[in-house]
């Protein structure tokens, strides 16, 4: 009983704790806009869940709850993991875990207890996507009976172990000291792609018999979800139908097929091939439990390792030092000196990658090297702004007069500055053969600096502008024309300079806040 009583305090103390702070209502209504989108009329033109031909089922309870799981499988599976990561890293930076360390409770428990806290707050974020959907059942009146069994049946059998996964992932990214700041929210972004893209190959080889038979599925249920619905339509219609199905926002030029989908006929072995996710999810955790104190006791050591690299790159003064006229400009340089320190070999390695492919490449290869130079000091632009909070300095940092002003030019100044540098090769090859380009290059690289001063003002932490510009990369990567020098940089050009307008004007009502926090 007193272990299951401390496991329920530390539970508590992190749901309050993630309660308290804004980034979880904002995801919190972000997702429920999000999901009061995915119900439209029939005169909408517009699908978000679809079999292939434009089906879809009516709007009952099992069908709504299902187009709720599909659209958690592909948004909250990956922001999940953004919104709960943190709060071992927490305990572990504000000496928390040492007081934990002299009470009876295991190391297994309290991560067991963190884990829980992770899965609690994904259900209630899940519970409110299901209150949406039950609205849009009632109000789109296509079948009013309202069955809560069938409604929450695909968040279970769907979600629920893929979520089990994030929660675990959580942990071990909190727990490892590489993989607790911007590298780990990059990493996790490319596992949960090579996790989707499994998921997805696997639905692409219909004729399988792992996918029309098997009970084991991908994390998210993919290949699952895709045997039921070929399996039930053509019971329905008595004719063979094409395997497969969309989650996103389909157009479609005449009204939708619909068809009944009063329940989903869950298998016994499909269950048990989910609840194999949740176990392995489960022992996932207890399997860092051993590693606990170790990660601990990293925490302050690697401080320290930072704190002694300003040591090194003796030449990084003398070149700085040039540059160092005027105020804003001694205040830029010292910025880049102390970001700079603090790079590591393979860091230096790479964006030599990125020149040597700007200056010797063509086409995509070149523009590889530019997306490589934009996201290389990620972490710098997406921190650059949160430094007095994350140091705890602002005390001593404000209240000298006009700093702020001084401070926010420096830091764009710096930011600038540095993807400049990095872009250079680029940037000159563009600007004697694509003049138009060059500047589009340009202004990508203002944009950049400047959506990173604004997020992380307006946010107070550096997770969303770092996993706003990895999906804009990764976009980029796939032919979104995010960042396109190549095809049409003249909208590139206007777009970006556009961008400048909202970011300064937000910077300008959320700077002053922040300093004064």
């Amino acid at each position: 009983m007193a272990a299951l009583q401390r496991f329920l305090a530390i539970l508590l103390a992190d749901l309050r704790e993630r309660t308290r702070s804004a980034r979880f209502w904002v995801i919190l209504a972000g997702m429920i806009l999000s999901i009061s989108q995915c119900f439209p009329p029939l005169d909408a033109h517009y699908l978000v869940v679809a079999l292939h031909g434009g089906e879809r089922g009516y709007y009952s309870s099992a069908w709504v709850g299902m187009v709720v799981a599909m659209m958690f499988n592909t948004l909250f599976s990956l922001g999940g993991f953004y919104l709960v990561r943190g709060t071992l890293v927490r305990d572990i930076d504000t000496r928390v875990w040492q007081l934990l360390v002299a009470t009876p409770m295991t190391r297994g428990g309290y991560l067991l207890a963190k884990w829980a806290s992770h899965m609690v707050i994904f259900g209630v974020v899940v519970a409110a996507g299901l209150g949406v959907a039950l609205v849009a059942q009632w109000v789109r009146a296509e079948d009013r009976s309202i069955d809560v069994l069938e409604l929450v049946k695909p968040v279970l059998v769907l979600n629920l172990p893929g979520l089990a996964i994030t929660a675990m992932f959580a942990i071990w990214f909190d727990l490892l000291p590489w993989l607790r700041r911007t590298a780990g929210n990059v990493l996790f972004f490319f596992v949960w792609i090579a996790i989707t893209s499994v998921s997805v190959a696997q639905l692409e080889n219909p004729d399988s018999r792992f996918v029309r038979d098997g009970w084991v599925s991908d994390p998210n249920g993919m290949v699952l979800v895709g045997r039921d619905f070929n399996r039930i339509r053509e019971q329905q219609t008595g004719k063979p139908q094409e395997f497969g199905y969309t989650v996103g926002h389909v157009g479609t030029k005449k009204e939708p097929v619909r068809f009944d989908w009063k329940s989903w006929p869950v298998q016994a072995m499909d269950v048990f091939g989910r609840a194999l996710w949740v176990l392995f999810a489960l022992a996932g955790v207890l399997a860092a439990a051993p590693c606990l104190d170790w990660a601990a006791a990293r925490g302050a050591g690697s401080a320290r390792t930072r704190s002694v690299a300003g040591s090194r790159l003796r030449w990084l003064d003398r070149l700085l030092d040039c540059f160092a006229r005027g105020r804003v400009g001694i205040l830029a340089a010292a910025e880049l000196k102390s970001a700079l320190r603090r790079r590591r070999i393979w860091w230096w390695l790479a964006a030599l990658v990125a020149f040597g492919l700007q200056a010797f490449a063509s086409g995509l290869a070149m523009q590889v090297g530019m997306l490589l130079a934009w996201v290389l000091p990620l972490d710098i632009l997406a921190r650059s702004i949160l430094q007095e909070k994350e140091h705890g300095t602002g005390g001593l940092v404000f209240v000298a007069p006009g700093i702020l002003r001084r401070l926010l030019a420096a830091r764009f100044v710096a930011g600038f500055a540095l993807l400049l540098v990095l872009t250079l090769p680029g940037v000159l090859r563009l600007l004697a053969t694509a003049p138009v380009a060059a500047l589009a290059a340009i202004a990508v690289s203002a944009s950049i600096v400047s959506w990173g001063l604004c997020l992380g003002a307006l946010c107070r932490h550096a997770r969303p502008f770092e996993l706003v510009l990895i999906v804009a990369t990764y976009a980029a990567l796939q032919g979104v024309p995010v960042f396109d020098l190549q095809l049409n940089p003249q909208v590139t050009l206007i777009w970006h300079a556009l961008a400048l307008l909202p970011a300064w004007l937000a910077l300008a009502w959320t700077w002053p806040r922040l300093a004064r926090q």
